[in-house]
């Protein structure tokens, strides 16, 4: 039987994490120096799709309450039991039961209760009318059950590519998706909405990029963003990486793909030929509504609002603004970091950014972050600290959401704990960017870097000189450190710096 090369061996997390060493106790102990990994039918990415889809398997049974009854048969059953989804309620009120085209086709207000058209990107709502295409015919509410049920084993569906995704990512380290498919609060949300696809389209883009197929990301990019806002924000750390190291044609490429890919996407939906050339009110509904949407759960300004009685109607003006700032900050560190930082670490940075500043946090949201955080920062205490907060706030928004429509029965969470569940979980997010930023700052810390690595998600970028790389840290931070590492400085910018050494298996031993 072969054996495996060292430098191609997988990372082991039991060799690097402790709680992963601990953890591995409960199926025989970390693996010895000697383990044949790899090399049989149980490669680290089938066993992670599988611990993936048992997981989601899991999360599904969480809902069997709701799925028994008690999205119709209680106002407030489906929040105690913590089972709540959208996907049955918009199935009627959407217009999906009785045959509404999306975007085209007007919602009867007595179904949607005002909102005349779909309220989702294009591509989502393809998504949920395939579904209402393979849902069987029967009574409203078997209708509503069978169509979770074909949604949910499409989401399980993307559940798989993505954790296949994020393992295939990082060459070495195909492990650190385990924290993407052991993620209690994955497996919790994945079925309240249909945030996964978009997820999962972000997570092949990633994938592709790594392999230094810029094009070919751009445009499942593009997909991802006529799904879903948020993978739109991915073109930031882009653009700011791919101008420190001077690749921006690959940049180019990528802009490109995915411009294009959202444009095939949505011309044929946005645009109306019936009296002259205009834009569809159908397909502007999204936007319409993001904006025109009040404060809402999970977000501080909820707090801020029911704490004041000030209904914050200039939110979107102070979330914008906030978010610029936290921007500005992520590309300060793009382009000032003693070394140029990982693709991954700027991705969630700004993602986590836009979900704390956005004027709703639903409790879904954690979906978009989990693969960005499991390649960003790869440290099981970390996560498992982040999650227990986002699960805690899982609980927390069902139990208020009883108390709120529980009536004089006060079941539930009142307005105070809330706002307490509120400030955990944010404060769970905001304790995991700060330790990105740290990384980014003393690139040592990077587990990441450990075994000599660059940029593994990086693509294009992996490797790549520094060209343009802006303030005096950069040559301050190497100065301080010339004597451990020793060789030219590093970065590619003014000063014929060579290539960096920061974070490799020999700089991290002499640091030590």
């Amino acid at each position: 039987m072969r054996s495996v090369p060292d430098d191609a061996r997988p990372v082991l997390p039991t060799a690097e994490d402790e709680v992963a060493a601990a953890g591995s106790e409960l199926i025989g102990g970390p693996a010895g120096r000697h383990a044949l990994i790899g090399i049989s039918w149980w490669t680290p990415v089938r066993v992670i799709a599988l611990v993936a889809l048992g997981m989601f398997a899991l999360g599904m049974a969480q809902k069997a309450p709701c799925y028994g009854g008690d999205w119709f048969e209680s106002a407030t059953s489906q929040y105690t039991h913590a089972c709540y989804s959208d996907i049955p309620h918009l199935y009627r009120s959407r217009g999906f039961a009785g045959g509404v085209v999306p975007y085209f086709d007007r919602i009867p207000d007595d179904l949607s209760g005002g909102m005349a058209y779909l309220e989702y990107p294009v591509l989502t709502g393809l998504f949920m009318q395939v579904a209402a295409w393979l849902t069987p015919d029967g009574g409203v509410q078997d209708e509503a059950r069978m169509y979770w049920m074909v949604n949910a084993g499409m989401l399980m569906a993307c559940a798989a590519v993505i954790a296949v995704c994020v393992a295939r990512t990082h060459r070495r380290r195909p492990w650190d998706a385990l924290l993407v498919a052991l993620a209690p609060a994955f497996a919790l949300t994945a079925t309240i909405n249909w945030d996964l696809f978009a997820v999962a389209l972000t997570a092949a883009a990633m994938l592709l990029w790594s392999r230094s197929r810029p094009l070919a990301a751009g445009v499942l990019l593009g997909l991802a963003t006529a799904a879903k806002l948020y993978p739109l924000l991915l073109l930031g750390p882009l653009l700011l990486l791919c101008l420190r190291a001077g690749r921006l044609r690959a940049f180019a490429a990528t802009f490109g793909g995915a411009l294009g890919a959202w444009l095939l996407v949505n011309v044929p939906v946005m645009l109306s030929t019936s009296g002259g050339l205009h834009v569809r009110e159908g397909w502007t509904r999204f936007y319409t509504f993001s904006e025109e949407r009040a404060v809402d759960l999970g977000s501080f300004w909820l707090i801020i609002s029911q704490r004041t009685g000030d209904p914050l109607k200039d939110a979107n003006t102070y979330a914008v603004a906030l978010m610029v700032l936290a921007c500005a900050g992520v590309a300060a560190l793009a382009l000032c970091a003693p070394r140029r930082p990982r693709l991954a670490q700027l991705a969630f940075l700004v993602v986590a950014a836009f979900a704390v500043t956005n004027k709703v946090y639903s409790p879904q949201y954690v979906l978009w972050l989990v693969p960005l955080a499991a390649l960003a920062r790869p440290r099981w205490r970390d996560f498992l600290i982040w999650q227990a907060t986002q699960v805690l706030y899982f609980v927390g928004v069902w139990m208020y959401l009883a108390y709120l429509n529980g009536g004089n029965a006060h079941r539930g969470l009142p307005p105070d704990g809330y706002q307490l569940a509120i400030v955990v979980h944010l404060l769970g997010t905001l304790y995991l960017c700060a330790l990105v930023v740290r990384d980014i700052l003393v690139p040592e810390r990077d587990v990441v870097r450990r075994d000599g690595s660059d940029d593994p998600s990086g693509g294009v970028l992996d490797g790549a000189a520094d060209r343009v790389v802006l303030g005096a840290a950069h040559d301050r931070l190497y100065a301080a450190r010339q004597g451990i590492h020793g060789g030219p400085p590093p970065g590619g910018g003014a000063g014929g710096h060579g290539p960096v050494e920061w974070g490799t298996a020999r700089g991290t031993e002499r640091a030590s």
